[in-house]
């Protein structure tokens, strides 16, 4: 930020209260200056700019000249939670944290991690590995997340949606336990708004982000590999966004578009990032060995205008035909790819 942005002295007392993170707002100056579009991203154990902030700078600034212009006067309580809000609305989670996730559908052994362990034991599985990549990070934080099936793809499009009650379990879980939950719509047949769509009322939780995956948009599954198109993205952003303006939802939500493939996101070109109350990632999805990983993560680095990236992995399950990378990059080798990853997945 400039050095003139100042925000009043009880202003920030209060929101030093609102908004959790491991730098504070104090901090944020210093914090939030984004590297060159065109550096390689940093490597770990070292001093590093915070995730890009482009989607914070501009919108404090305006609030900022806001308040300026506003007649001197002493504001009530409520004036001053409401003023920290609009603070807290657009500080990302991914600035001072990472985030690590398990993928899968509870229900079936055959497509994650997330469905082979009891919710205790994949707890433990995720925090240790979490420690890993903590080691690795600098001085940022790890979050840990659930990243669940929420509608799987039938034959011929079709979309089965996960029970509530079950994934009422893991959210509650997630809660309890400071994590993150990750809804994944796998569109088949269906509009990418109308997906998303039936999933923005679990939003009402304070842990919840969703995604989408364009691989499985199709009436084809498994026999072609399906796509969106750049404006279904921006269309389903300005869905996510207006539903939070419309229900006074708090913070951020993160959106999780996959791709391994070119046909995956069309004219991804045109995708938007300028959403302030969605933060795009754009994950670089698919199996194989480690320079088929390496290079679909440095196809969608080609994609500066979506500059949050998101790299999946994937377990060796003994399912037969299910896929694996061979051999699983080390933590330190996934948080070595340039630009780094914000967020890791494991399947």
């Amino acid at each position: 930020m400039h050095s003139h942005f100042r925000i009043k002295v009880s202003l920030v007392l209060l929101c030093t209260l609102i908004v959790s993170g491991r730098i504070s707002l104090f901090a944020i100056d210093s914090a939030l200056i984004p590297p060159p579009s065109d550096s390689p991203g940093p490597a770990p154990k070292k001093s590093e700019p915070i995730f890009p902030a482009l989607y914070l700078n501009e919108t404090l600034q305006a609030l900022e000249t806001q308040e300026q212009a506003r007649p001197y006067g002493v504001p009530s309580f409520e004036e001053f939670v409401r003023r920290g809000r609009r603070i807290s609305d657009y500080q990302s989670i991914l600035l001072n944290n990472d985030i690590l996730a398990f993928y899968g559908s509870p229900l079936s052994k055959r497509m994650g991690i997330l469905g082979v362990y009891p919710i205790d034991e994949l707890y433990v599985r995720l925090k240790n590995l979490g420690q890993e990549y903590d080691a690795l990070n600098g001085n940022r934080g790890i979050k840990l997340a659930f990243y669940i099936i929420y509608g799987t793809v039938w034959p011929e499009g079709e979309i089965g949606i996960l029970r509530d009650s079950v994934l009422k379990q893991y959210i509650d879980f997630a809660l309890q336990n400071d994590m993150l939950v990750f809804l994944d719509h796998q569109i088949g047949k269906y509009g990418v708004v109308d997906s998303l769509k039936r999933m923005l009322p679990y939003l009402v939780y304070p842990n919840v982000h969703l995604a989408l995956d364009p691989e499985w948009r199709t009436t084809l599954p498994m026999k072609e590999i399906g796509s969106v198109s750049a404006q279904e993205v921006n269309q389903a952003q300005e869905a996510l966004e207006a539903y939070m303006l419309a229900n006074d939802i708090p913070g951020e939500r993160m959106l999780v578009i996959h791709q391994f493939n070119w046909k995956m996101i069309q004219q991804r070109e045109q995708v938007r990032t300028d959403f302030v109350r969605v933060r795009l990632i754009h994950c670089a999805d698919g199996f194989g060995p480690p320079a088929v990983k390496k290079a679909s993560y440095n196809y969608n680095a080609l994609a500066k205008n979506m500059p949050v990236k998101a790299f999946k992995l994937f377990f060796k399950s003994g399912v037969p035909g299910a896929g694996f990378d061979e051999p699983l990059l080390s933590p330190a080798q996934v948080l070595n790819l340039e630009p780094r990853p914000y967020m890791v997945m494991y399947q």
